[in-house]
């Protein structure tokens, strides 16, 4: 097989909420690619804050692995920028482009793609239209790796066009007015997104580049919405993953198998037949798209570390258990790690503020999916507990976590953090000296 081109296409703050994963989302562009690739139901971001997923998912490793702990617009930055996918990319002879959002190096040339279209998570789609274009016009003996990245869903919100009334808000909130409300806002945006991802899609299939393109459509993490974003529950770091294009990704299948977004780096290696690079944490799940195997991952791990503010957390999932433990001692929410808006209000009103945060979590996932009965001081499931323990222990210590012993994992020279006491991440934050 002919190295197909490849269009990594991903979003912010989204999630699974849209279509094809049957929520009221109206994403009908989504939808198609869904119907006509693979859509993976349980794939998890590992970390569930930007710019530690987007290295985790283009580095193939966990963030801690790849240096990255924190947001790139706060100073964090890449520990290595040979890791990123695009240099193994260009070994293999592909031409690369970033057209949009990146949100991994604080200068993205030092990525070092063959071309940077526009750095504007806001105009990326007309940008890659352009290429894509371009590219059917003036046909090249290299493939293409294109990464299209968009602002949408972040917040701030649009003015909600869907009727709030018939709103759904998600899971860990009330249903009031103002997530009602706050919701109808996500899902205007979801249709911004939607018609632009449209246009990429589109563009693909009116230059002739569609059936030799892999498409790789995903977002960083949960919706911006307090208990989603930043937190290691599901809401926070499940996340849609659909894939379509050569090497069998194709049919409109969907499959349950858990997957990490570390794994699609070592997938791709083994699709494109080139050699694995060594720091690679994830596995191939080539087996599980062609049905050979139900599952390559016993379980997958997520983590934070900075947000906006410090609040040092791991989590390990399997099919049946999740298993999270905080590491500071601290047993108050960080509210300076939630997003401001209406259901952020709704739940301070309520006295989110006084609510006691466990320092450890067990939630058995076939009872409780929605993760609100930890029970892990509930003696008839001890024996689980010490398991899932050891699971995340095991992995702490083989990538070598910042976090082992009980460290206090230091803010680098020019980074900046808010108190985790206070209310809101636009407070004035503390920048490291140096």
């Amino acid at each position: 097989m002919a190295r197909p081109n490849i269009l990594y296409i991903h979003a912010h703050d989204t999630g699974r909420y849209v279509q094809p994963y049957g929520h009221a989302v109206a994403t009908p562009n989504i939808q198609k690619l869904a119907e006509e690739g693979v859509l993976f139901r349980k794939a998890f971001c590992a970390a569930p804050t930007c710019s530690p997923s987007r290295a985790a998912l283009l580095t193939g490793q966990s963030p801690h692995s790849a240096g990255m702990i924190g947001l790139v617009n706060r100073g964090y930055d890449l520990g290595d920028h040979r890791q990123h996918i695009v240099t193994t990319l260009r070994g293999a002879g592909y031409h690369t482009v970033l057209s949009g959002l990146q949100h991994v190096a604080r200068d993205p040339n030092d990525i070092g793609y063959d071309e940077i279209r526009t750095t504007s998570g806001r105009a990326g789609a007309s940008h890659a239209v352009e290429f894509l274009n371009a590219a059917s016009r003036t046909p090249s003996d290299k493939p293409f790796y294109l990464e299209v990245g968009f602002f949408e869903n972040h917040r701030v919100f649009p003015e909600p066009t869907v009727d709030d009334r018939y709103c759904l808000p998600p899971a860990p909130l009330p249903d009031t007015p103002k997530t009602r409300r706050d919701m109808a806002a996500y899902k205007t945006m979801a249709q911004h997104l939607d018609t632009k991802m449209g246009a990429v899609f589109a563009a693909l299939e009116r230059n002739g580049l569609a059936e030799n393109t892999l498409v790789i459509c995903t977002t960083d993490h949960g919706l911006a919405f307090p208990g989603l974003k930043c937190n290691l529950t599901d809401h926070g770091m499940g996340v849609m993953l659909i894939m379509r294009g050569p090497g069998g990704f194709t049919g409109g299948k969907v499959r349950d198998a858990m997957l990490s977004q570390i794994d699609i780096f070592p997938t791709l290696c083994e699709l494109l037949d080139i050699d694995r690079p060594e720091w690679l944490q994830g596995r191939s799940f080539l087996a599980v798209v062609s049905g050979v195997r139900d599952e390559v991952n016993e379980d997958v791990f997520a983590e934070v570390t900075y947000h906006a503010a410090y609040e040092p957390k791991r989590a390990v999932r399997t099919q049946r258990w999740k298993y999270i433990r905080h590491f500071d001692g601290r047993n108050r929410p960080v509210l300076s790690n939630c997003d401001d808006g209406p259901s952020k209000e709704d739940w301070l009103d309520a006295g989110w503020q006084g609510r006691h945060v466990d320092e450890e979590r067990l939630y058995d996932l076939a009872f409780d999916p929605n993760e609100t009965q930890n029970r892990a001081a509930d003696a008839d499931v001890a024996a689980t507990l010490d398991h899932m323990r050891a699971r995340l222990d095991r992995w702490m210590r083989a990538t070598d976590d910042p976090l082992l012993d009980g460290a206090h994992v230091q803010p680098p020279p020019g980074t900046s953090y808010n108190d985790p006491d206070g209310l809101s991440p636009n407070e004035k934050a503390t920048v490291v000296a140096g």
